[in-house]
């Protein structure tokens, strides 16, 4: 019976794409996303309270405030847990490929 190839896993094919040298890394990569993501839920409403800013509606100038306010406070997040993970490298580098997007700056070799 000829010997079939396995397609690689999820896991193998998002460590392939960021370039990580482990399983391990890509899971540590995904726990600081995932705790990322309910840190910001957690201090949004707070920080929206303080404002004076309701929850319940929506809004042009709430989605503005979100953008400039809850946005880099995300990224901001994304690097703390990063760093207490020991990820902080990659994603130190994935927030200066951010940036470089975002300000149209090319990568210094």
């Amino acid at each position: 019976m000829p010997n079939k190839k396995q397609s690689p896993t999820f896991l193998e094919k998002l460590q392939s794409k960021w370039k990580l040298k482990s399983l391990k890394q890509v899971i540590l990569v995904l726990v600081v996303f995932a705790l990322t993501g309910f840190t910001i839920l957690f201090i949004k409403k707070p920080i929206f309270d303080l404002l004076g800013i309701s929850m319940e509606r929506g809004g042009f100038w709430k989605t503005v405030l979100y953008l400039l306010l809850v946005l880099p406070l995300y990224q901001l997040v994304l690097l703390f847990w990063g760093f207490v993970l020991g990820q902080f490298d990659f994603f130190w580098e994935k927030e200066k490929q951010f940036f470089r997007r975002i300000f149209g700056k090319k990568k210094k070799e």
